[in-house]
């Protein structure tokens, strides 16, 4: 039956319950401003009755529990937005770093030093024995190679820092995946018998799980959703089983976790490459696997799949841009070696070539072309001496024997080039061939005169022969070994001024034949710049011409940086009102706090006010007995 010292108790539980509720109140607004802290609220219920006549007398408040008003569902939702717009930022912020190295609309940069470079060109063959207008012109072409240097620089640069901050954003990752491990360690521990909630330490493992979702996308799966309606309403939280997967690769299982592999390994670049390790010890790589959250933006900027063969990624938009600039500047600096090896001279030394000299040139990497080339020599008034047409096709080499499909053959062979009976000047009697393999297994050309002929004055070239005067139908022979170039380099970053040039610019010419006021040459290369030319990246190819293909990298990089911040807008907009949601749900309002910091402290009072009550009963029957 119930007593006064039952009735005191009820007066402590609710003097216990409202303390526990002030306790709770004071630690949520002191952790108001802590990042990922969650509101707590107290849970309580009526004591178990006492059973009397004429019934149930109430025995008092239990706190059953202390949980956080939590939302899985909408935290699902905030973490998946995070690593989107995680990815969005990273890749807005990247892509307006390198749409600044491409300042075109401004008329600034490498478009317009084409076109300052095209222009010299035209003035020299107004001039074409002008020795300071020669020396303008070099310069000029140093500016354009130069700038067109720096560009690929800069490119590979942002390239090389993507790559960097893969291997550091990875091994973040790797960091929180065993942190997470840990917190689940701590997290079993406290609930052991399901008694209590580990509501810090539930708070500390979903700030992991979401800078995780950031970094990688990770999706956490946690055991059996329980409502949690007696704090509010549509809430819920996970309990159970626990996993973080990236696109069903578990990294976090349980107490466990599983380390992503990232390597350079013998990349003669660096590049990383990450990978996971399965338990028979199989790396499986992951570059495909990860599209979602900073790494996923990395890879997608910086090329994911890497070609160990040539040691570059074979994917990527930054890596897109690095090989449209090489084909640019590599197609721009053979089609102006072509066109320069016109111009006579008394020796041709190629560049160095990946070639085997007795495989077919056309089988080969070079950039050669089927059709004929002419070599003609002149003699020291200009006057054409001797002319003979080498033919490529499917079977040509570069050396063999005399008479045969060979470069070397066709040039060596004794053929009557002039159709006048002597057998002393034709092309066999002037040009020497000479093809030397080097240390590192490439292979070196060189024509030259024979010591008596350049003794007499004479001079040769090569030049194309041509469908009428398209200069992109030729062979591009000279121009893709090298011949008597203008430009050195084979790509962006090599592509410089021939050094001789560098040296000394007089010996620039701009005629075909040795002999003074000639600017045929000169004409052919201000029509250069109206010229279609076949760009080849990959498996797109642009018939263009030099302008064109600049026009085309810089709009490309234009378009998606533009595409990336309307993206980004979009993105940012949908992940403020999710982030909305979340707090409103579970972030910590000062004004509600303080409310209930008011409410239980009434609650305390009114607890307090029983007691005393019960007190003075009590005094009173002690008063009865005396």
């Amino acid at each position: 039956m119930a007593s006064i010292f039952n009735s005191l108790n009820v007066g402590y539980t609710g003097l216990n319950a409202s303390q526990v509720g002030i306790t709770v109140t004071g630690h949520n607004i002191s952790n108001a401003e802590v990042d990922g802290y969650t509101r707590q609220r107290v849970s309580t219920a009526a004591s178990t009755p006492l059973t009397m006549q004429p019934g149930n007398v109430g025995n008092g408040v239990d706190v059953t529990d202390i949980k956080r008003v939590f939302d899985s569902f909408v935290f699902d939702r905030y973490t998946d937005t995070y690593a989107d717009k995680e990815y969005s930022d990273f890749t807005k912020k990247t892509l307006e770093t390198l749409s600044t190295y491409f300042p075109e609309i401004d008329n600034v940069g490498v478009k317009s030093d084409m076109q300052e470079y095209y222009n010299m060109w035209q003035t020299f063959a107004d001039n074409p024995d002008n020795d300071s207008i020669k020396l303008a012109l070099t310069k000029q072409a140093e500016v354009l190679s130069n700038h067109i240097e720096e560009n690929q620089t800069q490119v590979k640069e942002l390239q090389s820092q993507l790559n960097e901050q893969l291997k550091v954003n990875v091994d973040e990752v790797n960091s929180i995946a065993k942190e997470i491990a840990e917190v689940n360690k701590s997290i079993d521990t406290a609930e052991a018998g399901d008694m209590y909630s580990a509501n810090d330490l539930r708070d500390k493992r979903n700030v992991l799980e979401r800078n995780l979702a950031r970094l990688i996308g990770a999706n956490v799966n946690d055991g059996q959703l329980e409502s949690n309606i007696q704090m509010q309403n549509s809430t819920s939280e996970r309990t159970g089983s626990y996993t973080v997967s990236v696109n069903g690769f578990n990294i976090v299982d349980g107490n466990t976790y599983h380390e992503i592999h990232i390597d350079s390994g013998n990349n003669p670049n660096e590049f990383y490459e990450i990978s996971y390790e399965r338990q028979d010890g199989v790396l499986i790589p992951l570059e495909e696997v990860v599209q979602e959250g900073k790494i996923g933006a990395i890879l997608d900027l910086r090329g994911g799949t890497i070609d160990n063969t040539e040691g570059i990624p074979k994917d990527g938009l930054i890596q897109n841009v690095v090989a449209e600039l090489d084909v640019f500047a590599s197609t721009l600096i053979e089609s102006t070696n072509n066109l320069y090896a016109a111009s006579a001279t008394t020796r041709m030394d190629s560049n160095p070539v990946d070639l085997d000299p007795t495989n077919a040139l056309l089988s080969s990497s070079l950039n050669i072309n089927k059709g004929s080339f002419s070599v003609l020599v002149y003699d020291i008034d200009g006057n054409e001496v001797a002319r003979r047409s080498i033919d490529i096709n499917n079977a040509t080499t570069m050396t063999g024997a005399i008479a045969t499909n060979s470069i070397e053959g066709q040039l060596l062979a004794q053929k009557d080039d002039n159709d006048d009976g002597n057998a002393g000047n034709d092309i066999d009697d002037y040009i020497n061939f000479n093809w030397a393999t080097l240390k590192d297994g490439d292979g070196e050309m060189n024509l030259s005169l024979d010591p008596l002929s350049e003794s007499k004055g004479y001079t040769f070239s090569i030049e194309d022969n041509l469908e009428e005067t398209d200069f992109s139908s030729g062979t591009n022979f000279a121009g893709t070994l090298g011949l008597h170039r203008f430009f050195d380099g084979t790509d962006a970053v090599s592509m410089d001024l021939n050094n001789s040039l560098k040296i000394n610019p007089t010996i620039l010419s701009a005629g075909k034949t040795p002999v003074s006021g000639d600017n045929s040459n000169a004409l052919d290369m201000v029509q250069h710049q109206f010229e279609t030319y076949n760009f080849t990246v990959g498996k797109v190819s642009y018939d263009t011409t030099s302008y064109g293909m600049f026009d085309i990298i810089a709009t490309e990089v234009g378009t998606h940086t533009n595409e990336a911040i309307i993206k980004n807008e979009t993105i940012s907009t949908q992940f403020n009102a999710v982030e909305l949601e979340y707090f409103s749900t579970s972030k910590v309002n000062i004004d509600e706090e303080m409310t209930n910091l008011i409410k239980y402290q009434t609650s305390y009072g009114a607890a307090a006010k029983v007691i005393t009550t019960i007190d003075q009963m009590m005094q009173t029957l002690l008063g009865i007995k005396q």
